[in-house]
C-alpha cells in the first residue's frame, strides 16, 4: 500500500494529455466482442477496470490482441460459455454490462468480484433479464454479486427498471437485447440519471450497426431483434471525469493548466465540470481539443448545483466549494451512496478531518467554504475520493497524507505522476 504526501502548493503550471475515456474504452471492447469481424481500438484507456472488461470479454470467446496503440480485437456474434468464473475485479460496469451478455451464450455464466463490488446492488437488472426470459440470480439473494446467469438466448419483450440506481443497468440491456428472439421494449419507470452515459452507449451502439430508438425523454428504448454487431474502429477520447480532479486543481491553487485530448464536441455529461468551474468564478478556456484554467483571480464562490446526470464529478464539486466564499448546496448525489464506496459518507468525513464544513443530505451536501488544513486521509479504497482529497490537500495548509493511493489506478494510473509534472509538492513512500 503506497502513501501520497502533499504539502500546500502555492502554483501549479504546465499541460497534462487528459487520459483516455473509462465509459468510451468499456462500451467500445464490449461491442467490438460482439461483432462478427475485426475492430480496432487505438488509444484506449488502459487501468484496473478495463483490464477486468478485457478478460471478461476474452473469456466469453473473444480474442483480443494489444499492438501498439492500442488492440485489435476478434469478435464472435454469439458469445462462448466461459470456461471459469467471470472475475470483474472492482469495475461494476464490466459487471452490469455483461450480465445480459452472458445470457446469449449457451450454458451458465458467474460473475463475481471484489468485496467492494460483491456490495453493490444488481437487484433492478436481474429482474428487468427475468422479465425477457433470462433466469438469473444473485448467489447470497441479497440482490448483489456474485451473479449466476443461465444461458439459452434472452426471449425479448417487454421489461421495466428503475432508471435513479445506476444508467449501468440499462446500457447493460442496450448491449444484449439487439440479439434477443423478439422485439424488446425497455419501459425506464423513474427518472433516468446519468443519461450522458446512456447516450454514449447508443453512440457506441450506433457505430457497430445497432439500432435503437429511445424516446425523447429516454423513459422508453425500442430495440429490434436478430440485429448483427459489425466491426468498427475506435479511437478514444480523452476523459473529462478524469481531467475534473486536475482542472480543479489548477482553480483551488489560482494556476494556469491546460488539459489536452479533451473534445469540444463530446457526449460526455462531466464536461459539465467546465460550467461549474465558470460559475464558481474560475477563468476557463475552451478550444477545439483542450481547456484551459487560469486561476480565480477574484477566489471562488459558492453555488447551488444538480450533479444528477454527472455523478463522477460530485467528489471533486466538493473539494472545489470548500475553498469557495459563502455557501455551496451541492444535489442529485444520492446514488453515490452505493458507489465503490458510500461516496457521501467518504468525502464528507474525510474533508471534515481537514477543517470542512460539511452537512450530509439525503441528496448530497450543504458546505460552507473557508478553506482546509492537512490530514490523514483514508480514501475508502475509493479512486475519486483519493484523487479528490488529493486536490484538496494543495490549497490546505500543512501536510496532508493519503493513505493507500494505489486505488487510484481502478481508473487514471498516472495521476500521481501528472499531479507532480504540473509542480504538486507530493512525494510517494
Amino acid at each position: 500500500m503506497t502513501d501520497l504526501v502533499i504539502r500546500k502548493t502555492e502554483n501549479l503550471s504546465g499541460t497534462v494529455k487528459a487520459p483516455p475515456s473509462k465509459a468510451y474504452t468499456h462500451r467500445a471492447l464490449i461491442a467490438a466482442s460482439l461483432s462478427e469481424g475485426r475492430s480496432s481500438i487505438q488509444k484506449p484507456l488502459s487501468c484496473d477496470d478495463t483490464m477486468a472488461t478485457i478478460k471478461a470479454c476474452s473469456l466469453l470467446g473473444a480474442k483480443i490482441r494489444k499492438v501498439e496503440g492500442g488492440f485489435i480485437v476478434d469478435g464472435a456474434s454469439k458469445p462462448a460459455t466461459p470456461e471459469d468464473t467471470i472475475h470483474c475485479g472492482d469495475s461494476a460496469s464490466t459487471l452490469r454490462f455483461l450480465a445480459p451478455v452472458c445470457a446469449l451464450a449457451d450454458g451458465i455464466s458467474v460473475l463475481t468480484g471484489n468485496e467492494g463490488l460483491r456490495r453493490r446492488p444488481m437487484k433492478p437488472l436481474l429482474d428487468a433479464l427475468r422479465q425477457l426470459g433470462v433466469q438469473c440470480y444473485s448467489i447470497r439473494g441479497d440482490g448483489c454479486p456474485p451473479l449466476i446467469v443461465f444461458g439459452g438466448g434472452i426471449r425479448g419483450g417487454g421489461a421495466s427498471i428503475r432508471g435513479d440506481v445506476s444508467s449501468q443497468f440499462v446500457s447493460g440491456l442496450l448491449f444484449g437485447t439487439p440479439k434477443a428472439d423478439r422485439d424488446t421494449e425497455i419501459v425506464v419507470t423513474t427518472q433516468l440519471e446519468s443519461k450522458p452515459y446512456v447516450t454514449m452507449t447508443l453512440d457506441v451502439l450506433h457505430k457497430h450497426g445497432i439500432k435503437v430508438e429511445p424516446s425523447p425523454d429516454y423513459s422508453r428504448f425500442s430495440i429490434l431483434c436478430g440485429q448483427v454487431y459489425t466491426p468498427f474502429n475506435h479511437v478514444i477520447e480523452g476523459d473529462y471525469s478524469s481531467a475534473a480532479f486536475l482542472l480543479a486543481a489548477a482553480a483551488i491553487t489560482n494556476s494556469y493548466v491546460k488539459i489536452t485530448n479533451l473534445r469540444r464536441n463530446t457526449l460526455q455529461g462531466d464536461r459539465k465540470v467546465v460550467e461549474v468551474l465558470q460559475e464558481m468564478g474560475s477563468q476557463v478556456k475552451v478550444g477545439e481539443d483542450y481547456v484551459e484554467v487560469l486561476g480565480a483571480n477574484q477566489g471562488l464562490k459558492g453555488i447551488e448545483v444538480d450533479l444528477r446526470d454527472t455523478p463522477d464529478l460530485v467528489p471533486v464539486c466538493a473539494v472545489l466549494t470548500c475553498y469557495a466564499q459563502g455557501r455551496t448546496v451541492i444535489q442529485g448525489a444520492g446514488r453515490l451512496r452505493f458507489k465503490e464506496s458510500d461516496r457521501i459518507a467518504s468525502i464528507s468525513s474525510e474533508l471534515r478531518k481537514m477543517g470542512g464544513k460539511i452537512m450530509e443530505s439525503e441528496e448530497g451536501f450543504i458546505i460552507e467554504g473557508g478553506g482546509l488544513h492537512g490530514a490523514e486521509i483514508d480514501p475508502h479504497n475509493d479512486h475519486r475520493i483519493a484523487m479528490a482529497c488529493a486536490i484538496a490537500a494543495l490549497g490546505a495548509e500543512g501536510t496532508t497524507v493519503i493513505r493507500g493511493v494505489d486505488c487510484v489506478d481502478k481508473s487514471y494510473t498516472d495521476f500521481v505522476k501528472d499531479l507532480l509534472s504540473l509542480g504538486g509538492e507530493a512525494h510517494v513512500r
